[in-house]
């Protein structure tokens, strides 16, 4: 299993209490005979039109001295999920959850 990031709880929770059911942590994801493992899958009912929406959560920290190469890092690793998530699970978006931080400053 992989470690999880320090965020981790703080993603998870924030999507409970805006009404996501959390289905998988971690969500793992195959594809022929590599197992891979995204941090977090969930879903959530739309009330309009009783479907529902799934997700798939990477998150990340950049703790590195060099924000680029956490950020090419952290593409990498969505690049890679998400061709495997639209072969095996179409359905499922993906995102990449970083911090505020970050986002502000590098983003």
């Amino acid at each position: 299993m992989p470690a999880k990031d320090v965020y981790h709880d703080a993603v998870k929770n924030t999507l409970i209490k805006d009404g996501w059911i959390i289905t998988a942590d971690p969500y793992p994801i195959k594809y022929e005979e590599v197992k891979l493992f995204a941090d977090l899958a969930g879903e959530k009912t739309i009330a309009a039109s009783r479907e529902g929406k799934q997700i798939v959560i990477e998150i990340k920290i950049f703790l590195s001295r060099s924000p680029m190469r956490d950020f090419e890092t952290a593409l990498g690793q969505y690049l890679i999920y998400k061709a495997f998530l639209s072969l095996e699970n179409p359905e499922r978006e993906l995102y990449l959850a970083i911090g505020e931080i970050i986002y502000e400053d590098f983003f």
